[in-house]
C-alpha cells in the first residue's frame, strides 16, 4: 500500500475519519510487528501503536509531515520504542540499586509519597501551634533540648514547658489520627 503525504494526510487533517480508519486497518498490524521487534512484548507494542494512532488523530491538524505518511508513522513507532526501552533500562537500574538496599521501586515510590504526606501534616501542624508552643516544641523535638533546659533558656517554669508540649502533642495526635487510620487500611 502506498500512502502519499498529499492525499492521505491532507484528507485526515481535514477530519476524514474514513481515510483514518483505512490507514489504521492497513498499518496497525505491521506497525505492531515492527514495534515488537524492538521491545519483544506484543502488549506493549500494541499500546505504543494505539497511542501513536490516537495522538496522530488528536494532533492531525497541527502535524506537518514532510516525508511519506508511512515513513513518518514507522519513525514515530521506532522513536517511541527506543524511549520505552531507555525508560525500562533506567527503571531496572534504579530497581537494582533499591533491591541492594532492600527495597522495591514500587515500595519506594509508595513510601516516598507517604513520607511526603506525613511531612506535610507535621509542618502544617507546627504552623498551627501558638508561637510559644511552637517555639517549645521545636526546641524539644528538633534541637533535642530537655524540658529543664528549655525552661531555663526561655525563663519559664518546667510546668509551662510540659503544658505547652502537652498542647502540641495533643494537636499532633488529632491531625495524625486520620492519617494513621488511612495508612493502616491500605
Amino acid at each position: 500500500m502506498r500512502l502519499s503525504i498529499i492525499s492521505t494526510h491532507k484528507r485526515i487533517q481535514k477530519g476524514d475519519i474514513g481515510e483514518f480508519e483505512k490507514l489504521f486497518r492497513n498499518l496497525y498490524s505491521p506497525l505492531c510487528h515492527y514495534a515488537f521487534r524492538f521491545i519483544k512484548d506484543m502488549d506493549s507494542a500494541e499500546d505504543i501503536v494505539q497511542d501513536l494512532f490516537y495522538n496522530y488523530w488528536k494532533n492531525r491538524e497541527k502535524l506537518e509531515i514532510t516525508t511519506s505518511l508511512k515513513s513518518y508513522l514507522y519513525q514515530a513507532v521506532r522513536n517511541k520504542c527506543i524511549k520505552t526501552i531507555n525508560h525500562q533500562q533506567v527503571k531496572e537500574k534504579y530497581n537494582n540499586v533499591l533491591r541492594l538496599q532492600g527495597q522495591d521501586y514500587d515500595d519506594y515510590s509508595s513510601s516516598n509519597i507517604e513520607t511526603e504526606e506525613l511531612n506535610q501534616i507535621i509542618e502544617s501542624t507546627i504552623d498551627e501551634l501558638p508561637d510559644r508552643c511552637k517555639e517549645i516544641f521545636v526546641l524539644s523535638r528538633y534541637e533535642g533540648m530537655k524540658y529543664h533546659e528549655i525552661a531555663q533558656r526561655l525563663s519559664i517554669s518546667v510546668k509551662t514547658v510540659e503544658a505547652n508540649m502537652g498542647k502540641a502533642l495533643k494537636m499532633f495526635r488529632l491531625n495524625l489520627k486520620g492519617y494513621y487510620q488511612i495508612s493502616a487500611n491500605q
